[in-house]
């Protein structure tokens, strides 16, 4: 089959190749691949007993091609929008993947593709797991996304909105009517150096929680959370807590599998909007790669497969 991988342990260059089906265990799906999300971490997140060349990518959506024996609730031909991540046996990029039957599995709506199904698993699944940490926003509360315009950020605009959170994002200037038209309330660019000082013109208290999505923004971000409120920092930054605010991680343990397949069929009745930045032929997937890794992103990025 053909799959975009690393060669060799340490190798730094993903290339195309040629490679064998992965061969299922009883626990397992073998699911054939029509659509890849696109993340920056798909290179380099990767299971320290990888069998190379190892196939890179962490989601994707698919048809449930072979089942496991020992697998029940999954049939051969059924769509599905999946995360296999520290698979040995290789990850998304690549035109069949094995997928343990306890990961993240969801099956996809009639009314939803391949291609936005394939958006939905890793940034629905890290964002209301975040949103389960914000503890201390009420019906009403506020929210802050340092971040708004990528696949996480545009979710969490909108799912917070259905918990009725005033929202208020940062963006590049392009893409401030596009957040207001997702729900965003206030929007600032993250170019102006005083856009701290903007969001508390708009909530002078502070905001009861905020994300940082963007890497490097979690400490400035603290900046616009109330005393005692909450900083859930999505990017991996993890700066001093001040003023009694707590920055909380995402709680990973939390079980959302139910919330995500709501997320999914909320896509399907047109009450959550999954934004493509672009669909790229999967032929073209070190392009994609590449675009992704500028960290500049309106949506997802995404491969189809035939």
């Amino acid at each position: 089959m053909r799959a975009f991988v690393l060669s060799a342990a340490g190798a730094s260059t993903v290339e195309p190749a040629e490679v064998p089906l992965p061969l299922i265990d009883t626990d397992e799906l073998l699911v054939q691949v029509k659509a890849v999300g696109v993340g920056i971490h798909d290179s380099y997140f990767l299971p320290g007993d990888a069998r190379y060349p190892y196939p890179i990518g962490i989601e994707a959506a698919g048809i449930v091609a072979e089942v496991g024996s020992a697998t029940s609730g999954f049939d051969p031909g059924e769509r599905i929008a999946f995360v296999s991540s520290m698979q040995p046996k290789g990850g998304t990029w690549a035109e069949y993947a094995a997928v343990k039957a306890h990961s993240l599995i969801i099956p996809i709506p009639d009314d939803v593709d391949f291609v936005h199904a394939a958006a939905i698993p890793v940034a629905g699944n890290t964002v209301l797991r975040a949103l389960h940490a914000l503890t201390g926003i009420q019906a009403g509360g506020s929210l802050f996304i340092a971040g708004g315009s990528g696949a996480i950020g545009t979710l969490g605009i909108q799912l917070a909105r259905q918990r009725t959170w005033r929202v208020g994002a940062s963006a590049s200037a392009a893409n401030h009517g596009y957040l207001r038209s997702l729900g965003a309330e206030f929007v600032v660019d993250y170019h102006c150096p005083d856009w701290v000082e903007q969001v508390r013109q708009w909530m002078p208290d502070g905001v009861d929680g905020a994300l940082a999505v963007q890497p490097g923004t979690a400490a400035e971000t603290l900046g616009v959370v109330k005393n005692g409120g909450q900083l859930v920092p999505i990017s991996g930054d993890t700066p001093a807590p001040e003023r009694g605010i707590e920055v909380a991680g995402i709680p990973y343990t939390v079980d959302v599998r139910g919330e995500v397949l709501q997320l999914m069929n909320d896509v399907a009745a047109a009450r959550i909007h999954v934004e493509l930045e672009h669909i790229h032929p999967f032929e073209d997937a070190l392009a994609a790669l590449a675009k992704v890794q500028t960290r500049r992103a309106r949506g997802k990025t995404i491969l189809q497969l035939p």
